[in-house]
């Protein structure tokens, strides 16, 4: 009994020091973690923590020496914040595709399933910027059992079998969750009409089950009886809270960080990824966004001067950064 009773204690302090070992937030000397430039821009980050080490997926803009514009998911690996490992890219360049967007990481039988779109802008030239995605853009998932390998992309019909891909509208910005009352029910969330929903059981056969108003890049958590909404207005992040995911209506104020003070991300604050870690009191939310500029998104830093960023929470609504003003 003693042994055992060492056994799980053990494993309980490993559990808190693999928290704490990647979150010594006190280390970062920059809210930035991937800095872009006139050439490269880093958007929509996606995160999972698991095992120690945090998995950052993102939106890969590079503008090539022709000129011409290509967007891919690239991928890189960290266990403490500060150093990650080389950007791979997890899909191929094509403009009819433009696979980016990555929305989340979750867990689903056997497998990892991380979900993306497309964002078809074929031709695209910084002649044309800033040019956003066309009506052909949709939803997809990708495979993997290692967190390392990851399979074709594969269409999700997230708005049931009956409707042809063709008529399921332009769609963005997908994101996955497991129902927090039906275990094995998992709900997309996405950018149309504000954010729609739908949800399976087995990510092949979709019901569509209707939208609510809210901005772009959603990302939800569940926190006791409530689900989490954060998503991307115009500029800033906000947050929305529902039961039932029917009802919903807006909690706490704007969130914009240190934007009157960063340079990088003067033209826009968006796309916040928020996890939520268990071990750390004074950390329990880290939060992914990018920051656009100095020229808003609309005045030409969309594909160019975008960064990904962190910051972090203990209640969403009081948040800290690198070298912030406490």
């Amino acid at each position: 009994m003693k042994s055992l009773l060492t056994l799980l204690f053990l494993l309980l302090l490993m559990g808190f020091r693999s928290d704490a070992r990647t979150i010594r937030l006190n280390r970062l000397k920059s809210p930035v973690l991937f800095l872009g430039n006139e050439h490269t821009a880093y958007r929509d980050p996606a995160v999972l923590y698991q095992n120690g080490k945090f998995f950052l997926f993102m939106t890969l803009v590079e503008i090539e020496p022709d000129g011409f514009i290509y967007m891919y998911i690239a991928a890189t690996k960290s266990k403490d914040l500060m150093h990650w490992s080389p950007l791979t890219k997890l899909t191929p360049r094509d403009q009819n595709l433009n696979y980016s967007s990555p929305g989340n990481v979750i867990r689903f039988h056997d497998e990892w399933l991380l979900c993306i779109q497309t964002y078809p802008r074929p031709g695209y030239t910084i002649k044309q910027m800033p040019g956003y995605g066309n009506k052909d853009a949709r939803l997809f998932i990708l495979r993997s059992k290692d967190l390392e390998n990851w399979s074709e992309p594969e269409l999700l019909k997230v708005k049931g079998p009956n409707v042809a891909v063709a008529d399921m509208g332009r769609m963005i910005d997908p994101y996955l969750l497991e129902d927090k009352d039906d275990p094995g029910k998992y709900w997309c969330f996405f950018k149309q009409n504000g954010v729609s929903m739908s949800y399976t059981r087995d990510f092949i056969n979709w019901t569509y089950s209707g939208h609510t108003e809210s901005g772009e890049n959603v990302c939800v958590l569940t926190d006791n009886n409530d689900y989490i909404l954060f998503h991307s207005p115009p500029n800033g992040i906000g947050i929305k809270r529902s039961k039932d995911l029917k009802t919903w209506y807006n909690w706490g104020d704007l969130i914009t960080l240190g934007q009157a003070g960063w340079p990088w991300a003067k033209g826009r604050i968006t796309a916040g990824a928020v996890i939520r870690l268990s071990n750390n009191p004074k950390a329990r939310y880290l939060m992914f966004f990018h920051g656009s500029g100095p020229l808003k998104e609309t005045e030409g830093d969309f594909d160019k001067n975008a960064s990904v960023g962190m910051a972090w929470s203990n209640d969403l609504i009081n948040w800290e950064w690198p070298g912030c003003k406490k």
